[in-house]
């Protein structure tokens, strides 16, 4: 068992041969595949929705030079494909486990639960641990979309079983767009997604587990897009980049070869406020951090390498101290394109950045750290909350409430990244001082590194129910560093949104041919609403024609009785 005081240094984790030991920047950057819906609907409100489908299930991939891996990823690839969407365009995505019974990168049971990091889903859409789908059975999560433009990323949650599933490819980006991040930053070839992940290899090439006695797994491999140390080829412009910390347990201190700084326009939650130039930024497990690199500065042929300087306790190899290099290459640029030279200043306040700490109706206190070899928050674990059939809080805050969570972490040999589901929170201080100016923007993880106490500042919705808050260091959260609270819920009250009772995994009984069958009967529902259209808009035509004759017949009437008063009319007075 460790823990360590600063950082180690190792030659390898790997068990390859030494000829066998991938070079850095001999692999061509790539990015994920994006997925597109497969079919789009209005839902009852009249909100298009658009619908997903992804399957989790084995794949090989060529990590290692002219080696097959195995990973399990959505779609069998790793990371997974990429999902686009717009603000305010809901979404349902079916995830099927098509996994093996077992996970053989950990032997635990290959059972999931899909979280989709950053959103305010209602609690049984959440990935909530213990809502678990099990090979053979799939369930469909509802995505609102509601939040303003960022980063989120999908992972698995599997109830003590986070860190290998997720190590074994189950992770991919999903970014939501809306007008104002359209205009500012960046879009399409010049919009990159980066999920930086480390790992081990076997001797037969296969990824290696081994979390340190449940303290954290660092391997001697950094991937990003599931390649080794890639290289990318870049125009001599402004870039932005979606830098996803994936790896289980290692942090990063990220900057650049040349020294120059980089632009932070987002964090987790979206955009910041107003950017911030840094040198280099600490970046946690499960952290979102969307900066721009300025290539304008440098002459073709350059060479600037993304570097990690890292920080205390990762064990650190020969080469993790890179991440990526970037080749400047003299293409054309295109200037009518706004964001081509644009390093913005003043961006977007996001709701929570306008909160302020004197709106906080209490404040909380968590206290994160080991005890008797297990990892805890207030001394109290998930295993905790799973016997007491999932009712133990650690907090009630009630609904649209304002409080300010302060989190310890007296340990000088962790850090602890904690993320809280549901919400975006703004970050007060760190030890009394002010935050990093990175992380100046709305957040959903908070790293706590040594000897810290971070304070932040939360505002509780816009959902009723229970939520989880955990260390992202996921051999941490497995073992056991995860609790609950309740949002305008507390134990005996009813739930209609119980976060594994309430709408959980279905037998996955689906023909081949499911969405080709949806797709026919969507286009029937279609056909007949359109005849039932064509008939209502028939019966309103013979309907209005039928008072259109009984008008015209009334008129007649009239006339007729108008031309007889007036010849009567004629008559008496002749008479007279």
């Amino acid at each position: 068992m460790l823990p360590w005081s600063a950082n180690l240094g190792a030659k390898s984790a790997s068990l390859l041969d030494e000829n066998q030991m991938p070079i850095p920047f001999r692999s061509a950057f790539v990015r994920p595949p994006k997925v597109r819906p497969w079919k789009s609907v209005r839902n009852q409100d009249g909100q298009i929705v658009d619908h997903f489908a992804l399957t989790m299930r084995p794949g090989k991939a060529e990590i290692l030079p002219g080696v097959q891996t195995t990973v399990f990823g959505y779609d069998g690839i790793a990371p997974g494909p990429t999902i686009d969407v717009q603000r305010g365009r809901p979404a349902v995505v079916r995830f099927r486990n098509k996994l093996p019974a077992v996970n053989p990168v950990g032997g635990d049971d290959f059972t999931t639960s899909v979280h989709l990091h950053g959103s305010g889903s209602l609690p049984q859409y959440d990935g909530y641990a213990s809502d678990i789908t099990p090979p053979g059975f799939f369930k469909d999560y509802h995505y609102p979309n509601f939040q303003p433009a960022r980063t989120l990323w999908y992972h698995d949650h599997g109830v003590h079983h986070t860190a290998e599933n997720v190590y074994s490819g189950l992770f991919a980006q999903y970014h939501m767009h809306d007008e104002a991040e359209l205009d500012l930053l960046p879009q399409g070839e010049f919009d990159v997604p980066l999920n930086v992940v480390d790992v081990m290899f076997a001797a037969n090439g296969e990824l290696s587990y081994d979390d340190n006695s449940q303290s954290g797994l660092w391997g001697d491999v950094i991937t990003v897009n599931g390649r080794i140390w890639p290289v990318m080829k870049v125009k001599r412009r402004v870039y932005r980049f979606r830098v996803l910390n994936a790896s289980i347990s290692r942090s990063y201190r990220f900057a650049l070869s040349t020294g120059d700084p980089v632009t932070v326009v987002a964090t987790d939650g979206g955009l910041m406020p107003r950017a911030r130039q840094v040198n280099q930024w600490r970046h946690g497990n499960a952290e979102r951090y969307e900066v721009l690199i300025d290539f304008r500065r440098y002459r073709p042929g350059q060479r600037v390498v993304l570097q990690n300087l890292s920080n205390d306790n990762n064990i650190d190899y020969d080469h993790t101290d890179k991440v990526m290099a970037f080749d400047v290459v003299d293409a054309p640029v295109d200037k009518s394109d706004g964001t081509w030279n644009r390093l913005p200043d003043l961006l977007e306040n996001s709701d929570v950045m306008l909160v302020k700490e004197s709106d906080a109706t209490r404040t909380r206190r968590l206290r994160v750290h080991r005890e008797d070899g297990g990892w805890v928050i207030n001394g109290q674990t998930w295993e905790d909350v799973i016997n007491s059939n999932f009712e133990l809080l650690v907090a009630d805050p009630k609904l649209n409430s304002t409080e300010i969570w302060e989190v310890e972490n007296r340990s000088g040999g962790w850090f602890h990244p904690v993320h809280i589901h549901l919400i975006d929170f703004k970050i007060l201080s760190r030890n009394g001082r002010a935050p990093f100016d990175y992380e100046r923007g709305p957040k959903d993880v908070m790293y706590v590194g040594e000897n810290e106490t971070v304070r932040v500042l939360c505002k509780f919705g816009p959902h009723r129910g229970r939520y989880m808050v955990h260390c992202h260091n996921l051999p941490h959260e497995d073992h056991d560093m995860m609790l609950q609270f309740g949002v305008g819920w507390r134990p005996g009250d009813p739930d209609v949104d119980h976060p594994i009772l309430a709408d959980p995994c279905k037998v996955d009984d689906l023909p081949a041919d499911w969405q080709q069958r949806e797709l026919a009967e969507l286009r029937v529902q279609r056909l007949q609403r359109r005849r039932a259209r064509r008939q209502r808009e028939r019966r309103r035509r013979l309907r209005e024609a039928r008072q259109q004759r009984r008008q015209e017949r009334r008129e007649r009437r009239q006339r007729r009785q108008q031309r007889r008063q007036r010849r009567q009319r004629r008559q008496r007075r002749a008479r007279g």
